[in-house]
């Protein structure tokens, strides 16, 4: 057992990291200090390990390139790229994406539909205020973007279709002649 020298609390010596040059054979702060000071100091300069990392690739081009194939091929880099990319682009993660698409029924938030295996569902968002909205299918994504978010718009392709659709038409006929015998006098 071992006395932290930053956070004071007695640790096991498993909890402080190995460093010949003292006296019992470990560092003076356990673990977490010693990782949260690194942090921190990393928060405040970047650029010291962004040029040690810049370094070490360029002096093991071989080492790299067999660490992102198994990078790649273990399926990590593809959902490390989907955390960075909601995040970037949306300030959500993939827990809350997951929970939007449970929320959902694992169907597009207006066609209903259930995406294909391999393809995940867009994030629709209000791109004034960034607010997401739902969950959607490409088409219903693409849709949005059309009608340019324009409710005006979305009225009149409504009426259009309702117009040009005969059985459309046909029930409203029906419809009407149906409000008219309501109204004649008995």
């Amino acid at each position: 057992m071992k006395r932290c020298k930053r956070c004071g609390e007695t640790k096991p010596l498993d909890d402080f990291y190995k460093h010949s040059g003292c006296r019992d054979g470990v560092r003076p702060e356990c673990k977490a200090c010693n990782l949260a000071e690194k942090a921190r100091r990393h928060v405040d300069n970047p650029q010291p390990a962004r040029e040690r990392t810049q370094r070490w690739r360029e002096e093991n081009p071989e080492r790299y390139a067999e660490n992102q194939r198994r990078f790649r091929a273990s399926g990590a880099k593809a959902i490390s790229n989907r955390r960075s990319h909601l995040k970037r682009k949306y300030g959500i993660t993939l827990e809350e994406y997951d929970a939007k698409l449970a929320e959902q029924g694992g169907v597009c938030a207006i066609c209903r539909r259930e995406p294909r295996p391999d393809i995940s569902l867009h994030v629709d968002h209000d791109h004034a205020s960034g607010a997401i909205r739902g969950l959607l299918c490409f088409r219903c994504n693409v849709a949005i973007g059309l009608i340019a978010e324009d409710h005006d718009n979305l009225v009149s392709i409504q009426r259009y279709l309702h117009v040009h659709d005969p059985e459309s038409a046909e029930v409203r006929a029906i419809v009407l002649k149906r409000i008219a015998a309501l109204k004649r006098p008995a």
